[in-house]
């Protein structure tokens, strides 16, 4: 299959995540273009700037940069305009530092990438990286991973508006267990930290960072598997139903 790549992140344009997808891309097609935020948009969720406009700076051949631009903006530009006349074949984000799973999944820029190009018609792979603070983070494993996994991934069926969210566990890559596909978990317990400072002109302000309780590590969902050392592998779909509680708020609401 002769694949036109698209690489978007929410790290921003010169993450060390994005040199890794690059080498990842680079593994499986010759036709590979990079449209990225200009700095980091990590917790952007599926934002779009609508009330300012994005400006494009072209730092190299099929290489673009999206000032204060989201990863859907990137992506929306890239498939509206950039490569509107040769679309992709498939939008990789990522690699993302830090995993993205349960609940992260709703705040992740990474995430929403890849339901931007699923939405467009597009397959979207999500791509993250699990690590422990201290330690170096293992681009290796992902590297050493992803192509064939996206080659696999590529020859599977997918049902329109889906993508892939695929999380890396963070051992050596001799280390992982294999491959999982699994639902979105939770978390035992999850927050937003807040950490109020004074800058150097006497003004208040704050630092914003996310905290998890691990409680027991389910195996049969993303939260356990990708930190039990799977790759793990979730279809994620628009859908944010819950549709177990539809019945009971019927009788409720009579």
């Amino acid at each position: 299959m002769s694949l036109r790549i698209l690489i978007t992140n929410d790290d921003g344009i010169y993450a060390p995540g994005l040199v890794a997808m690059e080498r990842v891309a680079r593994a499986i097609s010759d036709d590979v273009w990079i449209v990225a935020p200009d700095f980091e948009r990590s917790g952007a969720s599926r934002s779009v700037t609508v009330g300012e406009p994005v400006r494009v700076r072209q730092l190299e051949e099929k290489r673009f940069s999206l000032v204060k631009g989201s990863p859907t903006d990137c992506v929306v530009v890239a498939l509206r305009s950039l490569m509107k006349d040769h679309p992709p074949t498939l939008v990789l984000s990522g690699v993302n530092r830090g995993h993205n799973v349960g609940d992260d999944i709703t705040y992740s820029g990474t995430v929403a990438g890849a339901m931007q190009a699923a939405q467009s018609g597009i397959r979207g792979l999500a791509i993250s990286l699990c690590f422990n603070p201290g330690r170096e983070l293992r681009w290796d494993t992902a590297e050493a991973v992803c192509p064939d996994l996206i080659r696999r991934l590529m020859a599977a069926p997918v049902p329109p508006g889906v993508c892939h969210n695929v999380n890396i566990p963070d051992v050596a890559p001799t280390e992982v267990k294999g491959v999982r596909v699994v639902p979105q978990g939770r978390w035992d317990r999850m927050w937003i930290d807040v950490s109020e400072r004074i800058d150097p002109r006497q003004f208040p302000y704050a630092w914003l960072s996310f905290g998890h309780d691990r409680g027991r590590l389910d195996p049969a969902t993303d939260v356990g598997a990708a930190l039990q050392g799977w790759v793990t592998v979730t279809p994620l779909g628009s859908d944010l139903t819950h549709h177990a509680s539809l019945d009971g708020l019927r009788d409720a609401l009579g």
